[in-house]
């Protein structure tokens, strides 16, 4: 009897290391999968980076020591991140609206726009 519970208790061990296998030849291909999508995401990267490069060295080049940025700008952004449903008034800026509208942004931004 004693001869038949160790004899069981090597089979579940087999099975167990069988499982283990499968478990880890399935996670060899998972990272296979994630480093070829990573190389891929390199590849991109660079492609758009030297991209951006010639992009940006086809462009009029502007003195740094030009006149200080458009307000206009500055407030276009704010009111564009506002509408993307972010706050932008100092009580809860970056942070998320949730289809709110926030009165002390509404304040702002009606006083940037005055």
């Amino acid at each position: 009897m004693k001869d038949r519970n160790i004899l069981d208790t090597v089979i579940e061990f087999e099975k167990q290391i069988e499982a283990m296998q499968q478990q880890f030849g399935a996670f060899k291909q998972f990272i296979a999968l994630m480093m070829e999508e990573q190389q891929a995401l390199q590849t991109e990267n660079l492609h758009l980076r030297t991209r951006l490069e010639e992009v940006i060295a086809q462009q009029p080049t502007v003195e740094k020591n030009s006149a200080a940025p458009d307000v206009g700008e500055g407030y276009d952004n704010l009111a564009r991140l506002y509408y993307e449903g972010y706050h932008v008034c100092h009580v809860h800026f970056g942070s998320t609206r949730k289809d709110e509208d926030c009165l002390f942004c509404l304040a702002f931004l009606n006083k940037q726009n005055g």
